[in-house]
């Protein structure tokens, strides 16, 4: 039944159903069956109430409507659109200046809101043209605009890294008493956001490297650069306002949750109305801006949060089932131990990645996986880290990754879709390059969380 259960979920989310009613619907109708047929033991149904109340009761989970909320104001006051047009101006001169600038924005975007639709959506409407304009291949310009975009999942504050550090949280919680410590440690989402610094960082610095090498290697995809002249008094002047003030703001909001004065939750809401005040003081927001922030985000957060509440029944029917222990003597019995189980777990991740959603995956796949994983003696840290890159690759992997679908639906019409597809593919190879150097070295994930315990 645990199997079924799990194969009728996939199979209704790839016919289209919506997320949230899918694993809520089909895990009730197997919750009925079960119940009628003597298969399950109906007391654990009475845990379903206490999940719920829960997930309403989680203050950590307030901050994912919060930076929501900094993501939809970043792009409809444009403050995302001025620090892409200043940036590609200010290293216009440098060799690929312009793809850098994409891969730069996109980190600073990524620092500040975590949304990955809106970050690609505006650098295809604003930067595509003009790469394309300037001369770079297309393959070089989609391929760069669709991953600088996905750097929202990995670095700070991502909503997937929310979500899996509830998830890693209670998954490292349930591997602990099950291996009879019945007083385990805790694994906080700060954790994991200082964990995904430095792998995040090292996927810019992938990005930029296979940037420059375009412009060394293959000079005739990239355009020569531009020359650049004098700035007056009045641009630095603009440069500082587009700029800095807004990097300011991700320092504070990042730098007050790493060093313990303010928790996720606190610092999301100062963020918020940090980007207001930042947007008001531009003339940016008028009453009907305002509005239409408040619509989508309330519309995004609302998707999140019923996808939490299907997932959560889903979760409880599967263990119902005895789901659980079946993943975890599968995992444990594997010859070659936690590398094998590592493997089977992120290679699973990556194939589900080319036909479902990183949330699905998530609040899935990974309550599923990860206790039988952590039971091993893994990091959760690290492992929440790698799971982490691996479902932003899922972003950029053909035919169905997001990333693709929002760059194709504002992208030129002369830009073919086979074009945006090939030049994803290099990218998704330096996450696969990523993902074995946080595997030899994981203190790239390690190292700073515990610096700052």
């Amino acid at each position: 039944m645990a199997i079924a259960l799990f194969v009728c979920v996939i199979v209704a989310l790839l016919a289209g159903y919506p997320i949230a009613f899918t694993l809520a619907g089909v895990s009730f109708l197997f919750i009925m069956l079960g119940m009628l047929s003597g298969s399950v033991d109906t007391t654990f149904i009475y845990a379903l109430n206490s999940r719920f109340y829960g997930i309403l009761n989680n203050t950590t989970l307030i901050a994912v409507p919060l930076f929501i909320f900094m993501g939809v104001a970043m792009q409809h006051s444009r403050i995302a659109e001025q620090l892409l047009l200043e940036s590609a101006r200010l290293i216009r001169r440098v060799p690929a200046g312009l793809g850098i600038t994409v891969v730069l924005v996109g980190m600073v975007i990524a620092a500040s809101t975590g949304i990955v639709g809106a970050t690609v959506v505006t650098m295809g409407l604003l930067a595509l043209p003009v790469m394309l304009k300037q001369g770079y291949e297309p393959r070089l310009a989609c391929g760069t605009i669709c991953a600088a975009g996905t750097l929202g999942q990995i670095i700070p504050p991502s909503i997937v890294l929310i979500l899996l550090g509830d998830v890693m949280s209670s998954a490292y919680q349930q591997a602990q008493l099950n291996m009879g410590n019945f007083s385990p440690r805790s694994v906080s989402i700060v954790d994991l956001f200082a964990g995904a610094v430095m792998p995040g960082l090292l996927l810019v610095g992938l990005y930029l490297l296979y940037l420059l090498g375009n412009a060394w290697l293959k000079p005739g995809w990239v355009p020569r650069h531009q020359q650049a002249a004098r700035q007056s008094d009045h641009e630095w002047k603009r440069t500082v306002q587009v700029l800095f003030i807004p990097l300011i703001l991700i320092v504070v909001v990042l730098g007050s949750i790493f060093a313990g004065a303010a928790t996720p939750t606190e610092a999301s809401a100062f963020g918020a109305l940090g980007i207001l005040l930042i947007a008001c003081s531009r003339g940016a927001i008028k009453l009907e801006t305002l509005r239409r922030i408040s619509r989508d985000s309330t519309r995004i957060s609302c998707m999140v949060f019923m996808i939490l509440f299907g997932a959560s029944l889903f979760s409880l029917a599967f263990r119902g089932f005895g789901g659980d222990e079946i993943v975890t003597s599968f995992l444990t019995e594997l010859p070659g131990g936690a590398l094998s189980g590592v493997l089977i777990v992120m290679a699973a991740i990556f194939v589900l990645g080319f036909i479902i959603d990183f949330i699905e995956i998530t609040l899935v796949v990974v309550p599923i996986t990860a206790p039988a994983l952590l039971m091993f003696g893994l990091d959760p840290i690290w492992l929440g880290v790698m799971i982490a890159i691996n479902l932003q690759t899922s972003f950029l992997t053909p035919p169905f990754g997001f990333s693709l679908f929002y760059l194709r639906g504002v992208a030129p019409a002369a830009v073919r879709t086979e074009q945006i597809y090939a030049g994803a593919i290099p990218f998704i190879a330096l996450h696969v390059l990523a993902l074995l150097i946080i595997a030899l070295w994981p203190e790239l994930a390690t190292w700073l969380p515990e610096k700052l315990n």
